[in-house]
């Protein structure tokens, strides 16, 4: 009797779901900003803090792609510069241009993530290594092709999806176009992942790869895959960004880190096998929460730089002793 009660008192606190500290962490932050700048707390401060961020975790949410399959991809950076660069070049300042422009730097997003992955899947080069190579031609591209200094500018369609705002809406005021792309894709990537057996597949490559593939996982394709989603959405977060920061040879600059720190802070496992995109999303939300506070504060850009490499050492260390305690 005493045993069947201890059992129905055991079982609710099963079904308890379990909440990833990110969110939290998120809440958290907010509030300390709202303390530090009560304005950020008015529609206009926390939608422009949303349209901040929304590059970011777009990439973050494709990045997370590649650190599930085992993998890291540094070229997303330099991939944001050549979509800025790119697009200004052939823009030649013709509105009508951006409607062919998108769809190409698209298309070059699709050939720079099968390269990755078929040096990374067939030639067994890390990705850390092939992906850095990647960046540093990718960032020699768009350096030669803008001659080293940002020529032309990007029209008005174009910064549509990163400038322009939805104005004299109820409560929330106005709404950023970049913000309804990141719920977008956000929801895209999120299906992808969680949704699809293809993300199960993704996972289950991350976890054990060997495994994976003597039950039949096409590994390869898999990861192939997985770079050619994280190289569409740094296409797609440069556009964003060019639309809200204009033309700059170095505008992706860093943008690679931030995309796996803010996977990190939502709990993917750098050593993959687990993560989540609306973890990560929020990861990069706190994360610009993070720099928001360091400005409010008046704490210089190389603390942003010290607190960021602090979360990734943690993360790797954190995820080393984990797979050595699970004996993988």
């Amino acid at each position: 009797m005493t045993q069947d009660v201890l059992s129905q008192g055991a079982e609710p606190r099963r079904r308890l779901p379990q909440i990833n500290p990110v969110y939290i962490l998120v809440v958290v932050l907010i509030l300390a900003i709202v303390v530090m700048n009560p304005a950020f707390g008015e529609p206009t401060g926390y939608m422009n803090y949303l349209k901040r961020v929304a590059a970011l975790a777009i990439l973050s949410g494709g990045a997370l792609y590649v650190i599930i399959s085992g993998g890291f991809d540094l070229s997303v950076g330099s991939t944001m510069t050549l979509t800025v660069i790119g697009s200004s070049m052939l823009a030649s300042n013709d509105p009508n241009s951006t409607y062919w422009i998108i769809p190409l730097m698209l298309g070059i997003g699709v050939v720079i993530g099968v390269i990755n992955g078929l040096v990374v899947s067939y030639l067994k080069v890390p990705s850390l290594i092939a992906t850095l190579g990647m960046m540093i031609s990718l960032n020699g591209v768009a350096f030669m092709w803008s001659g080293g200094a940002p020529r032309g500018y990007l029209p008005d369609t174009f910064r549509f999806f990163g400038r322009y705002n939805i104005a004299d809406l109820p409560v929330i005021s106005i709404l950023p176009i970049a913000v309804i792309c990141l719920v977008v894709f956000g929801a895209i990537l999120w299906w992808g992942l969680h949704r699809t057996n293809f993300g199960r597949l993704l996972h289950a490559v991350g976890d054990n790869q060997q495994a994976a593939r003597l039950a039949g996982v096409p590994v390869e394709r898999i990861r192939i895959s997985a770079f050619v989603v994280s190289s569409l959405t740094a296409v797609l977060a440069g556009v964003i960004l060019g639309g809200r920061a204009g033309v700059s040879v170095n505008i992706g600059s860093g943008f690679e880190l931030q995309a796996i720190t803010a996977a990190v802070i939502g709990g993917a496992q750098l050593l993959g096998g687990r993560g989540s995109v609306p973890a990560t999303i929020a990861g990069a939300l706190a994360l610009e929460a993070i720099f928001t506070l360091l400005n409010l504060l008046g704490l210089a850009q190389p603390v942003r730089l010290v607190v960021q490499g602090l979360i990734l050492i943690g993360a790797v260390a954190f995820a080393t002793y984990q797979r050595r305690r699970g004996g993988r």
